[in-house]
């Protein structure tokens, strides 16, 4: 038994249910978790799954108008299909980072203008690791000019530079919850001010407002329909309510295309858990020690 004044945390099973999962987004709602998790979750999903770019390039001829450096950079940014199974980051690679196939992955290209050069232009050495996009313009050459390079994309993290970011887009939002108290008229002005068209009047004489069906999670929580509510004078406190639940929240996550959505949040949990373990494990040893 607790000792008195103390209380028992209440365990909570978080759930992930999704609303629409393909290779390149993901919606889903998390339920059961903590805002600090979610944005944990959010943080591990951008910065802790590893992915290729390109971040050495080796220029042998560039007479376009761009800048090597220039040139170097707009390169690193084109997002390339990863294989996490083929490829570690080189820190953990058997060369010890000297370089080889289990690490990196080498383009050519060689292009004479006049022509513009396309992120398809780019020959893998590894047909598997292929830019994700063919249709990613790199510069144009004009008539004589010449670009002629050799590029070596390697694993590393969105926590080291933004190039190696899985995710175009990474967000979530409280779950809105929608409250219409019985002092509600059903005058309609909520349903006139809402932008996404959350609400609507039910009956043949318009007697109740009602959300939607399907359309809670698209509400912004904007709270127009609370200021629409109390201009009609219904009294100090409007009849709708708009707030969140604190465990509840809607995702979005969209990927480059480097890998599946669906792959970005299992490595992340992977990620989050391996952190939790060597937390532990650290105050097992501190606790340990002091026991000593």
């Amino acid at each position: 038994m607790p000792s008195k004044g103390w209380q028992t945390r209440k365990e909570s099973v978080m759930e992930i249910e999704f609303a629409s999962l393909d290779a390149t987004l993901a919606r889903f709602t998390l339920s059961g978790a903590s805002p600090g998790f979610a944005n944990a979750f959010r943080r591990a999903m951008i910065s802790e799954v590893p992915t290729l770019a390109i971040e050495d390039v080796r220029i042998y001829d560039n007479t376009s108008a761009l800048f090597d450096e220039m040139l170097a950079h707009r390169l690193g940014l084109i997002p390339i299909k990863t294989d996490l199974t083929t490829y570690t980051t080189q820190e953990k690679c058997a060369c010890s980072g000297a370089g080889c196939p289990g690490c990196i992955a080498t383009f050519t290209l060689s292009v004479e203008g006049p022509k513009v050069v396309m992120s398809s232009d780019l020959i893998p050495q590894d047909p598997e690791a292929t830019p994700v996009f063919g249709n990613i313009p790199i510069v144009k050459l004009m008539k004589g000019q010449k670009l002629v390079v050799e590029a070596r994309a390697v694993l590393n993290t969105g926590r080291e530079h933004a190039k190696w970011q899985p995710t175009l887009v990474c967000g979530y939002k409280n779950y809105p919850v929608i409250a219409i108290s019985d002092a509600c008229d059903a005058c309609g002005m909520c349903v006139e001010e809402c932008p996404r068209a959350i609400l609507e009047v039910l009956g043949p004489k318009g007697k109740k407002i009602k959300v939607v069906n399907g359309k809670l999670p698209d509400c912004s929580m904007c709270r127009l329909c609370e200021k629409a509510c109390m201009t009609t004078g219904i009294g100090d406190e409007p009849a709708i309510r708009i707030s969140a639940e604190p465990d509840r929240f809607i995702f979005v996550v969209e990927s480059d295309g480097s890998l599946p959505a669906k792959e970005i949040m299992e490595r992340a949990l992977m990620y989050l858990k391996e952190q939790s373990d060597e937390l532990e494990n650290q105050i097992s040893e501190i606790l340990g020690e002091e026991k000593k």
